[in-house]
């Protein structure tokens, strides 16, 4: 169709602003279509035609078509005025006030109001803290909207709330799909796990398996309870589902793609164009996955365009991202692809650079994933391998974990291996990881004659047991502790070890103290049932007379209400993340399972701890306290030696309160205060931890205010 000379376009303009009902759409592609300033100018005629009729319907459209224009050459309080003129609706008027065009944005005032107009009654909206919700009513004096949510009826929210947290709920969102056919849902859950994970990842988008968890909890999709048998069956469909990516972490996301890859030509040219190191690796790696590769690699071009993008990501993840860096450089010598780059990046890996303590390697294995690990020592191993293999046996103790575990897995039957690792438990202090790894799988090292003897590497993993660590030998050291505390390992131990080494290990233990008195007092038992002649070497505990241990009903309270939070929401959620943990994979390499039940022993521990002390601790008032001397339950009043006044009231042990000059009678200052009386003198310590002399003056019960200070507080209970 021939275009319409300028001429023709104003006068078609200006016979669609003759009389409503106005062709809008027509209307925006002719001013779209005329220089910016006509445009300009024939929207601000056509706003005044729309104001006339009270059109606010067919303004809105033109202001949202238009919007990049104006939000370029008029204030939003303008475009407010405009919108103004053409509304009679009080609430269309409310909405139009509501969104802030004198305070924001006019591209995001104009998407708040389109929002807002959209919540009329009966329509159906998402919010991130609700779900899924029905607007039941609008008001424009209060400017508030209600909404019904499953689990909040009748919930009000202002017109400016509504804007941040509601949006218009998709058709094919899961919880409109739950609202208008429930027995749908049903059936995916019990006979299409995977596709009900597909419609949440397409509702919700892409997220970790964990987060998966809490929204179908939340919704009432799939109890807490029951989630770990249907994230099995789940997980089964999922892996036959080509559209799905499940991670290996716990961290990373499930990811629904748009669409299955069919390894066209027109893919190879997205592979080729892509930059992102990790996306090319991804890629890669997925061929291989589909079997795709070894045809790829049979046609010379896209061979040599495979070698060239990973050369290309290799050189962008150089410096930058050592584990990705190994990751590339194995994936590349894998493949067969350019040998003279898969030298020199098996050598940037050895070398150590200028101002870096430690080889490439090293730092690559702290965050290269744990099945990956194999790979690298039989990649750093390749060409070389005497000399290559006794520079990572020089190296051990600097070892990560799982890097050490994988290079004594590959090296178990070298007599080198041997020799290094046998060299290392007979030094004083053993390095954390070896000794953690051999006492783990000791029985594999059973051909070995080179070890010291077992009772010397137990002595060190006591040892390891004690103390406080920190970073990779703390987490030594609680596998260290669960070793001790399992069953088996006791039993298989003990079978391994002679009688006197047997006292010998059962003494050393014994005398122990690091280890919580709870889990030691088992351990110790344990081993008496497992030999039962150990019972003669266990020293007797001898009972001891304590002082009364005594504070406010105040902090014993608050100390109790702790106590129940930990025991009532903190360790059945641990126990939670441990059951969801365990479906993920191996535990003896699931970081997330260790984690978690390093947590559970923390968290038991400090149950046993508090739990002791609730038992210990008395609840007081102070009421019956006589002011007669210095002791808990009083007032002191000080003079310093320059002269200076202070007062001090001294509680229980868990009493502290710097406002109200409240300390515990386990202070240094309290224990100096006890037991004194007016005029007499005591050392005052300072923050420093230097003293100086003072004195009292007088020594009072509690004020009324203190009283009330130590009852249990509004809320708590005892």
């Amino acid at each position: 169709m021939e275009k319409k000379t300028f001429e023709e376009q104003e006068a078609q303009f200006t016979e669609y602003l003759q009389k409503p009902p106005y062709p809008v759409d027509e209307m925006i592609a002719l001013i779209a279509d005329v220089p910016a300033g006509k445009g300009d100018e024939w929207t601000a005629l056509a706003l005044t035609a729309f104001a006339e009729a009270q059109d606010f319907a067919s303004a809105f459209k033109l202001v949202k078509a238009r919007k990049a224009e104006l939000a370029a050459k008029v204030r939003g309080t303008g475009i407010r005025d405009a919108l103004r003129k053409t509304a009679k609706d009080r609430l269309l008027l409310a909405f139009i006030d509501s969104v802030g065009f004198d305070v924001r944005p006019v591209n995001e005032s104009i998407g708040r109001l389109d929002r807002l107009l959209s919540f009329q009654p009966g329509a159906l909206v998402l919010s991130q803290a609700w779900g899924l919700g029905e607007v039941k009513r609008l008001d424009y004096f209060y400017r508030k909207v209600t909404v019904d949510f499953r689990t909040r009826k009748g919930h009000q929210l202002t017109f400016e709330a509504a804007c941040e947290t509601l949006v218009p709920a998709p058709e094919n969102h899961i919880l409109v799909t739950a609202k208008a056919d429930p027995d749908r849902i049903k059936n995916m859950l019990a006979e299409q796990p995977g596709e009900f994970v597909k419609a949440m990842l397409t509702s919700f988008g892409d997220m970790p398996i964990t987060r998966l968890e809490e929204l179908a909890s939340t919704h009432g999709f799939v109890k807490t309870a029951n989630w770990k048998s249907f994230w099995e069956r789940a997980r089964q469909d999922l892996r036959k589902d080509k559209l799905v990516e499940i991670p290996t972490r716990r961290a990373e996301p499930l990811h629904l793609k748009a669409k299955v890859e069919d390894y066209s030509d027109t893919w190879f040219t997205a592979f080729s164009q892509m930059t992102e190191p990790k996306s090319i690796l991804s890629a890669v790696r997925e061929l291989e996955g589909e079997s795709k590769i070894k045809a790829m690699l049979a046609e010379e071009d896209k061979a040599a365009k495979i070698a060239e993008r990973l050369r290309y990501a290799l050189k962008g993840a150089r410096k930058v991202d050592d584990a990705l860096y190994a990751r590339l450089a194995i994936c590349l010598d894998e493949l067969g692809l350019d040998a003279e780059t898969v030298a020199k990046a098996r050598a940037y890996l050895w070398g150590a650079e200028l101002g870096q303590e430690d080889a490439r390697y090293l730092t690559a294995v702290k965050t290269l994933p744990a099945r990956e690990t194999s790979a690298l020592v039989a990649f750093l191993s390749k060409d070389d391998p005497d000399n290559r293999k006794l520079a990572l046996f020089a190296v051990l103790p600097k070892m990560c974990f799982p890097f050490l575990s994988a290079t004594l897995d590959y090296f178990k039957t070298d007599a080198a291996c041997e020799e290094a690792v046998a060299n290392l438990l007979k030094q004083p202090q053993a390095p954390a990881t070896l000794v953690t790894y051999v006492l783990g799988r000791y029985e594999d090292f059973a051909a070995w004659t080179k070890l010291p003897a077992l009772i010397v590497i137990l002595t060190h993993a006591i040892a390891l047991g004690e103390g406080k660590q920190g970073g990779e030998t703390l987490r030594m050291q609680n596998v260290i502790r669960r070793l001790f505390a399992d069953q088996k390992w006791l039993e298989k131990i003990f079978s391994l070890l002679q009688p006197a080494d047997q006292v010998l290990f059962f003494e050393r233990f014994q005398a122990s103290i690091a280890w919580d008195p709870s889990t030691h007092h088992l351990i110790v038992v344990r081993m008496t049932r497992i030999v039962p002649e150990l019972a003669s070497h266990q020293v007797k505990k001898v009972e001891v007379k304590t002082i009364e241990r005594i504070t406010s009903m105040r902090s014993y309270a608050e100390r109790k209400a702790a106590y129940q939070k930990l025991v009532n929401v903190d360790i059945p959620k641990n126990a939670h993340d441990i059951d969801v943990a365990r479906g993920y994979g191996d535990l003896r390499e699931n970081f997330e399972y260790q984690s978690a039940k390093d947590e559970q022993r923390a968290l038991l521990q400090k149950q046993t701890l508090m739990q002791e002390e609730l038992n210990q601790v008395k609840a007081v008032d102070f009421s019956e306290v006589v002011a007669d001397e210095v002791r808990p339950g009083t007032t002191i009043m000080i003079r310093t030696a320059a002269g200076e006044e202070r007062a001090y009231t001294i509680l229980g042990e868990w009493d502290n309160d710097l406002d109200r000059n409240i300390i515990s009678n386990k202070t240094k200052l309290a224990q100096n205060l006890l037991g004194k009386k007016p005029g007499d003198s005591f050392e005052l310590p300072d923050a420093e931890g230097n003293v100086s002399a003072a004195s009292i003056v007088t020594i009072s019960e509690l004020s009324v205010e203190l009283r009330e200070w130590v009852k249990v507080p509004a809320g708590y209970s005892l």
